[in-house]
């Protein structure tokens, strides 16, 4: 159930129907868990961080909460496509191949999604492989959201790299945590993750989405 957004903690319509023209996976419950997250995130006055930017849909709604904050939203992407969506999977959409390198490049995409959204200036976007730009990221953040490569090797990865950045009292987003195996290519990585986050004693869940889990640090490690 999807209960914890209301009225003062969701986007304005123009930032609400950017999202909506956004190419993405994200449905709108979804979203307006993740901004209403954000928001509340913003007022530790730290930057908020997912990874697996793709086309900038979710980017938009952390980057409208950052900057009622005052705050950056950050987006971490080697932009070359996750496993589903590499030609042959369903998840493949034709349009984001680069047609001089033949490899997926989705950052011209995310890029024009910013600026239709007029959000460009709140969003850092960090382009590389996730654990290589964990390692490069010396500060806190005050919310994370994971949303990235979906194997046991990409989404441990993406906790182990992330998860010892978010702060105290900031928050710990893992999306498409599905208890029962849901498709070919979701599987249960991302569930396996949510359930180390909460036998770590770390984290402890606020809320649940569909297939989105919201934890707040309360302890120390991961």
């Amino acid at each position: 159930m999807c209960g914890m957004t209301t009225t003062s903690d969701r986007p304005a319509a123009d930032v609400l129907a950017a999202f909506e023209a956004a190419k993405g996976f994200m449905p709108l419950d979804e979203g307006l868990a993740l901004y209403a997250a954000a928001v509340e995130a913003g007022a530790l006055g730290l930057p908020l961080l997912e990874v697996g930017t793709y086309c900038g849909r979710s980017t938009i709604l952390l980057a409208d909460a950052a900057r009622a904050a005052g705050v950056s939203a950050l987006t971490v992407d080697h932009h070359r496509g996750s496993e589903e969506q590499q030609p042959g999977w369903e998840y493949h959409d034709p349009e984001t191949v680069d047609p001089v390198v033949g490899l997926m490049d989705t950052l011209p995409t995310f890029r024009r999604t910013l600026h239709a959204a007029g959000l460009e200036d709140h969003v850092v976007a960090l382009v590389g492989k996730s654990p290589r730009v964990a390692k490069a990221w010396g500060g806190k953040l005050g919310l994370v959201f994971i949303d990235g490569g979906h194997t046991d090797e990409h989404a441990t990865a993406d906790y182990e790299g992330w998860a010892p950045h978010v702060a105290e009292g900031g928050l710990l987003l893992i999306h498409d945590v599905f208890p029962v195996k849901h498709d070919e290519w979701t599987g249960q990585a991302p569930y396996r993750v949510y359930l180390r986050a909460l036998e770590s004693g770390a984290f402890t869940e606020v809320s649940v989405c569909d297939s989105l889990r919201v934890l707040r640090r309360t302890g120390p490690g991961i």
